[in-house]
């Protein structure tokens, strides 16, 4: 479930955030939009949380801004938020999808070394996002589905960071699970 009034608050600060190159603004509203993205499974969520989360880490790199492209990247993501954000005030998802996602294919609009580092970034965002996801109790399988990722590359990270070592996250065997069972309609 798309939460249009939600997602329409966190773009625009996500715009102000952008303005005043708060990153450390732009990774929290990314995290705001994982809890969604992991109870409603739906890639519209699943999207911002990815592109919020990757405009972060590309606008903590004070040094992409000396790049050639810098500018006209720039350009095309403020107007494709604002875009989204007019497509949202109107309740127009079909508008919305269009001018968001164009945030992400903006990097093809851009050339060289810029183009390379920021699309390193996505795919890593992408990675870190669905450790987040699956994090929140999705499998490790279908989280890599969701979000298009490799799953080996998935599990590796998640490997590293130990997120599969939150009491949560690990699995019972059967016999526990089946004394749960027997105990819970005691």
């Amino acid at each position: 479930m798309f939460e249009t009034k939600h997602v329409l608050k966190i773009l625009k600060n996500v715009r102000r955030a952008i303005e005043k190159n708060n990153t450390f603004e732009l990774k929290n509203l990314s995290d705001q939009t994982i809890h969604s993205a992991s109870i409603n499974q739906d890639a519209r969520n699943i999207s911002l949380a990815v592109t919020i989360y990757s405009l972060g880490k590309i606008f903590e790199r004070t040094d992409y801004k000396k790049l050639k492209g810098w500018d006209n990247f720039y350009e095309l993501i403020t107007k494709s938020l604002t875009n989204s954000i007019k497509a949202l005030k109107r309740d127009d998802l079909s508008n919305f999808d269009i001018h968001f996602l164009f945030i992400g294919k903006a990097i093809n609009k851009i050339s060289g070394k810029l183009k390379d580092y920021m699309r390193d970034v996505f795919e890593k965002a992408k990675i870190t996002k669905a450790s987040r996801i699956h994090e929140h109790g999705i499998s490790l399988e279908k989280t890599a589905k969701l979000l298009g990722t490799n799953l080996y590359d998935l599990a590796a990270y998640t490997g590293r960071t130990g997120i599969n070592d939150i009491p949560q996250n690990r699995t019972i065997n059967v016999k526990e699970r089946i004394k749960l069972v027997e105990d819970f309609f005691e």
